[in-house]
């Protein structure tokens, strides 16, 4: 087994480093923040993901945790595992990245810098350059992209798709391959820009199939047609598949939206329109504010309402809130004049803006509102049209932003429901209807 250093301890860094010591590899996560090595030497792990606690308590013997970079300079493996956050020109800020390179310690051996960030095409080329003019030639260097589904990573570290390892080297691609050896899956070889573009080109093509079912519920909207019925078909054909054609109010987290804004600048600062990219963040950032339209058509004006934002974080199981839909809802609300509640299970609501009241339940969410809404598809909103919500609102008005709930349940419930992409009755679309109490 061999011995890794994990730069970062976010989400990326926790999840690999947790994952080889279940493979029986000795891992090192070395972090600049002494309270998140601090927590993690407790056994804190700071943020929500499933089985990255179990993992990380069973492994303990072969994991470690330090400030100090000389502490991973006995490391074969160097995993680069930092943020990439976009810049406001839409290119990824690379100076986390460039912070490792430069503090890298004097390194023995043949030693292999492995690249999990997300980076732009050609960023491998640029530290190897880096590399080499800091007389650390002897230092290999691979880029293996993470395809890691935030609520799922430590199933999909261990039951991957594919592996993706890209190398000036072969016998340097070969070590990082030995490290999945007891892992089945296809490893896919190749040099280093194509594994750059291949996670980039991956997280570009889901994006697009969620814009486009996106775009398919709003004109089922218009037309009286059931996007869930229509994307039940779509997937069944075997060209096309099911997965991401779930409509809803828009995509959000720490990859999809920095990703593709990265690509989109990549394109452009190589003398390409990326049109169809272009088209795919437009209409994310469109569908995330049509739920506006939807409340204004039950309740009219919104001023003086008040709405209750169920489910904060950008997906269900995390906590995870980066770019997430529930805040541009929640900005927008607020700017029309609404009190706004909110509550999750698990994301805390810190990025949300000021004067949104965080509540513990979603009754306590619920009671006295005007509307809820649906932003976030956790299992504990699949009873939500009952009596005792529906007594406790002053209109029974359910926005459904995830398609989660049954739409005929819901209004026999004595609700009046709005999904997306499904036919709304007319009595629905009345203010007078999602007003009226029984």
């Amino acid at each position: 087994m061999s011995k890794v250093g994990i730069f970062g301890a976010g989400w990326v860094g926790l999840v690999t480093g947790a994952c080889f010591a279940e493979l029986g590899h000795e891992v090192v996560v070395r972090d600049v923040v002494p309270a998140k090595i601090a927590a993690l030497r407790s056994g804190a792990v700071p943020f929500h993901e499933d089985g990255v606690p179990e993992l990380l308590a069973k492994n303990a013997e072969r994991l470690s945790y330090t400030l100090d970079v000389q502490e991973v300079a006995d490391c074969e493996f160097l995993f680069v595992c930092v943020d990439t956050p976009p810049t406001y020109s839409g290119d990824a800020d690379l100076s986390r990245v460039w912070t490792v390179i430069d503090e890298l310690p004097e390194l023995h051996g043949r030693p292999i810098l492995v690249m999990k960030s997300t980076v732009p095409v050609g960023t491998g080329e640029k530290i190897r350059v880096g590399l080499d003019q800091r007389g650390l030639e002897h230092v290999g260097y691979a880029s293996n992209p993470e395809f890691l589904a935030e609520g799922r990573a430590v199933r999909d570290f261990m039951n991957p798709d594919r592996i993706v390892i890209g190398a000036f080297d072969v016998a340097d691609g070969d070590a990082v391959a030995s490290l999945y050896a007891t892992i089945d899956a296809p490893v896919v070889r190749s040099d280093v820009h194509s594994a750059e573009m291949i996670k980039l080109a991956a997280n570009a093509f889901l994006m697009t199939r969620i814009s486009f079912i996106n775009e398919i519920a709003n004109v089922c909207e218009a037309t009286g047609a059931d996007v869930v019925k229509v994307a039940e078909g779509v997937g069944l054909d075997k060209r096309l598949g099911p997965h991401f054609l779930r409509a809803g109010i828009g995509y959000g987290g720490s990859c999809f939206p920095k990703d593709s804004l990265a690509l989109k600048q990549l394109a452009s600062n190589s003398g390409y329109h990326f049109q169809l990219l272009s088209a795919v963040i437009e209409v994310n950032e469109l569908q995330k504010r049509r739920v506006i339209g939807k409340l204004k058509r039950h309740l009219g004006p919104l001023r003086g309402k008040t709405v209750a934002l169920l489910g904060l974080a950008f997906k269900a199981n995390t906590s995870d809130m980066r770019e997430a839909p529930s805040i541009v809802l929640a900005s927008r609300l607020l700017a029309e004049g609404c009190e706004v509640r909110a509550w999750d299970p698990v994301a805390d609501g810190g990025q949300l803006p000021k004067g949104v009241e965080i509540v513990s339940s979603v009754l306590e969410a619920v009671t006295g509102a005007d509307a809820a809404v649906i932003v976030t598809e956790w299992d504990e909103l699949r009873g939500l049209a009952s009596e005792e919500v529906r007594a406790a609102m002053v209109s029974p008005l359910i926005i459904d932003g995830r398609n989660l709930l049954d739409p005929e349940h819901a209004r026999r419930a004595g609700f009046a429901y709005e999904g997306i992409g499904r036919p709304a009755s007319l009595t629905d679309v009345s203010p007078e209807r999602s007003l009226a109490r029984d």
